[in-house]
């Protein structure tokens, strides 16, 4: 069995070492340009197109993270660059839903309790009570039902709030009203006054947090978003954020990251910044994850987290 490795930042040896170690026996390698050798498996992150080109012989491509989009964007431009036959496969949790709830929780619970605003308070040396936000009234509208979205959905209606998930196509999920497709996204957002965006980046997502999303929120409303930048038009959320439509937002994903300095969301009053880290690719787990993957498909039984290339996810 013979697996390529690319993993792009610096941690690429030690990905190598802990997939050698879950496979023994396997011939893992990193991958560098010009190697054009046989290979079964790969296991990447944010690989460049070459790695993928002319290799009939890959069985499958497993993402080093939920979000397939940046490979899907290789064959978007450049159509055949994946192998036809190849499965793609993407990390089903691995301990990033417990860290995206951790994250999500206390997002929604800050602006539940008023505690950004408490802290410019604080700021500006003022003692001064808020009326508090009655829960019954705290709507949370999560958009994505997929492994974390659901969890999220879920972790959010044990606090006591009015939650909602929305996704492409009708799931079940305890404590969460549900709707599904584009006759229901407006009734999804009217009247919610946190919307969490974790759905997957495809062309149909892209931009989907927009001025007419924005629109149809509660007054006041907060936005978190945990997906990709893509799915946000920077530009209508500031305007929401000027017009008090928006009145506050944490955002983890950007167009471009780093975020550049001279980027108008450094400088806008409520809006908090982190460097893409509500969950991060945990190794051991996912190391642990894809070497089972890959010894179930060598004995021919059927494997879950395949992704549908034509939907995206």
């Amino acid at each position: 069995m013979k697996i390529i490795l690319y993993e792009h930042h610096t941690e690429a040896s030690l990905w190598l070492a802990d997939l050698a170690h879950a496979l023994p026996g396997a011939d893992v390698r990193l991958w560098q340009p010009g190697d054009t050798a046989p290979a079964d498996y790969a296991v990447v992150w944010r690989a460049p197109p070459e790695l993928f080109a002319n290799r009939p012989d890959l069985k499958a491509v497993f993402n080093l993270g939920a979000g397939v989009d940046a490979i899907l964007e290789i064959e978007r431009k450049l159509p055949g660059t994946l192998p036809p036959n190849a499965l793609l496969v993407r990390l089903e949790d691995s301990g990033m839903g417990h860290q995206m709830v951790e994250y999500a929780a206390h997002t929604v619970l800050r602006y539940l309790r008023r505690l950004d605003e408490y802290d410019a308070l604080q700021r500006e040396f003022r003692w001064q009570k808020l009326p508090p936000y009655a829960l019954k009234d705290f709507t949370v509208g999560v958009l994505g039902m997929g492994v974390l979205g659901a969890r999220v959905a879920q972790a959010m209606a044990a606090f006591g709030m009015p939650v909602r998930g929305f996704s492409r196509t009708k799931r079940d999920v305890e404590g969460v009203k549900t709707f599904a497709g584009d006759e229901q996204f407006e009734p999804f957002l009217d009247g919610t006054r946190v919307l969490i965006n974790l759905l997957p980046h495809t062309p149909d997502t892209e931009g989907i947090l927009n001025r007419r999303t924005f629109a149809r929120l509660a007054p006041g409303a907060y936005l978190v978003n945990l997906a990709r930048g893509g799915h946000l038009v920077d530009e209508d959320l500031l305007h929401a954020m000027q017009t008090g439509q928006i009145a506050a937002a944490t955002l983890d994903v950007f167009h471009t990251e780093p975020l550049p300095d001279n980027h108008p969301f450094w400088r806008t009053p409520r809006l908090t910044i982190t460097p893409h880290i509500a969950a991060e690719t945990l190794r051991e787990e996912s190391t642990e994850q894809i070497a089972n993957k890959i010894m179930a498909l060598t004995r021919g039984e059927p494997i879950s987290g395949i992704v549908d290339v034509k939907r995206g996810y």
